[in-house]
């Protein structure tokens, strides 16, 4: 029993350190636009500088969303799979080979929950209000990225941490297609 809280509170303690205020973690900003043709948007790092364009094909069946660095080179593409009995969304990667899959569980009792199947890679968990843009991405007991609306004062702005090491386009592209399934129309 004493050793388990020990590895608890050392867990805690790493996380703090690395998704803590002055954490380790690399910090984006999702900002979306909402009347822009085709829903385009920047995400920027925590310095305020351009650092992928995530941009929303108009006038296609299924909802496209092409996502690229700066300079304009495609990093992944997201499409929404019709005709399936859940909600599933594919992130492709710039070769057009699958590198992941999100989909919405069938049971939630008291909050959101997503899994995200990634090829070759441990599974994702997304738990918590995804409404509200307050959740995290984990690969089984490990936080490895937080998604919060609390950093920021703008409407349809929050913000994206992500743990040193991890792939960072995959993971805001996971938390873009999350937003977008959650909160359909908008």
């Amino acid at each position: 029993m004493r050793g388990r809280q020990q590895a608890r509170r050392e867990d805690r303690q790493q996380e703090r350190e690395t998704f803590g205020r002055r954490g380790t973690a690399v910090r984006y900003q999702v900002r979306q636009r909402m009347v822009a043709i085709g829903d385009d948007f920047w995400i920027e790092d925590s310095d305020g500088r351009r650092a992928y364009k995530v941009d929303g094909k108009a006038l296609r069946i299924r909802k496209t969303l092409l996502i690229e660095d700066p300079q304009g080179n495609l990093q992944c593409r997201v499409q929404e799979r019709m005709l399936r009995v859940r909600d599933t969304m594919e992130i492709e990667g710039p070769d057009g080979k699958t590198m992941a899959t999100v989909r919405k569980a069938l049971i939630t009792p008291m909050r959101d929950r997503w899994t995200v199947k990634v090829g070759g890679e441990p599974d994702l968990e997304v738990q918590g209000n995804i409404l509200h843009h307050e959740y995290t991405i984990g690969d089984g007991d490990r936080k490895i990225a937080e998604v919060s609306k609390k950093w920021f004062r703008l409407r349809d702005t929050y913000g994206v941490a992500v743990e040193p090491g991890q792939n960072e386009g995959l993971i805001l592209a996971v938390a873009i297609v999350i937003d977008m399934m959650a909160h359909g129309g908008r």
